[in-house]
């Protein structure tokens, strides 16, 4: 296997960047990245920490962030599976990604920065939804800000409507495949009415 080791054969194999990936880049929100942020329902977090990185989406009926100022982005950590390994990993090492993505588009906006946790009473408050509260608020401060490349989700045709789910696994039968005994097909039927009531 032929593998790249140093920076100059990666540079003489693809070249210089064009003009357009170098302005784009930004170290506090601008009002013309803050109206994509503001748009957007979906962000990855990508975190790391001593166990490697961490890729978690986080969604919103609304933004799914609130920027506090042009270089501090407010993520509430709402319902999940109670893993925290994005949380593990912010509390031990701040560095943090943030991807977001805006239905119908193929631009993916990208925050880099450093993240803390917080549990301040006002904090949490800002994002009540229907009298719920998120269990805490990652707090980033914007190092930079910038628009990726459109080709990858052009290629994957994501908003083209089409439903590539058939004959995939459910998650039911994972689970099942992992633990000898694990009720898959219960988990499965359960999983509508429990995501419903404990969505928030």
């Amino acid at each position: 296997m032929q593998t790249i080791t140093d920076i100059a054969a990666l540079e003489a194999l693809y070249g210089q960047p064009g003009e357009a990936s170098l302005i784009k880049v930004a170290d506090v929100v601008t009002p013309e990245y803050r109206a994509w942020i503001e748009r957007s329902r979906l962000v990855v977090l990508i975190t790391v920490g001593p166990e490697g990185t961490d890729g978690s989406p986080r969604g919103h009926s609304g933004p799914v962030v609130q920027v506090m100022d042009a270089q501090t982005l407010l993520l509430p950590d709402w319902r999940g599976n109670n893993r925290m390994d994005s949380l593990r990993n912010i509390v031990r090492d701040g560095r943090v990604s943030l991807m977001f993505l805006v239905a119908g588009s193929t631009n993916v906006i990208r925050v880099n920065g450093l993240a803390v946790l917080t549990v301040e009473p006002q904090m949490l408050a800002r994002f009540d939804h229907d009298g719920a509260s998120p269990r805490s608020v990652v707090v980033v401060q914007v190092a930079e800000i910038y628009s990726q490349c459109a080709r990858a989700l052009m290629r994957a045709g994501v908003w083209e409507g089409r439903d590539d789910t058939a004959g995939l696994p459910s998650i039911g039968q994972i689970l099942a495949a992992m633990k000898a005994g694990f009720d898959g097909g219960t988990y499965d039927a359960d999983w509508p009415g429990r995501a419903k009531t404990t969505m928030w």
